[in-house]
């Protein structure tokens, strides 16, 4: 009985992630990836295009930032992949490309509640100019 519950949670268990990249230019490349998410209003927008496709006057509101700065974000999101845009007429609509993005945020977003003291103690890390 107990091997026969051990087997049906590890048949449950997704496969284990694949170890960071051994070469330094893999360990770049996740850094940059990272960095895309490095910044408090791209996470925002990650987390709200995660919800559904929304127009990039959507964005502007929820952001409460000009069009320009708004359309800057979103055009890095678009360029690392993390978010795709459609056109259709005068608009634009944005969502995420990979669900796997969302779960991301979410799991940090998680994460920073368990750490939340120390990240904010933490004088190693600085705010993005």
């Amino acid at each position: 009985m107990l091997r026969s519950m051990s087997t049906s949670l590890s048949s449950r268990r997704r496969p284990p992630a694949p170890p960071l990249p051994a070469d330094p230019a893999g360990r770049e490349l996740m850094a940059k990836f990272y960095r895309a998410l490095g910044d408090p209003t791209r996470l925002d927008l990650l987390e709200f295009c995660a919800e559904g496709e929304r127009t990039g006057n959507e964005c502007v509101e929820r952001a409460g930032l000009s069009q320009g700065r708004v359309s800057a974000h979103l055009a890095c999101l678009v360029s690392c992949g993390l978010v795709s845009v459609r056109r259709q007429g005068r608009f634009a609509y944005y969502r995420v490309t990979d669900p796997r993005v969302a779960e991301l945020v979410r799991i940090g977003q998680g994460v920073v509640a368990d750490h939340a003291a120390s990240i904010a103690a933490c004088i190693r890390v600085t705010a993005p100019v």
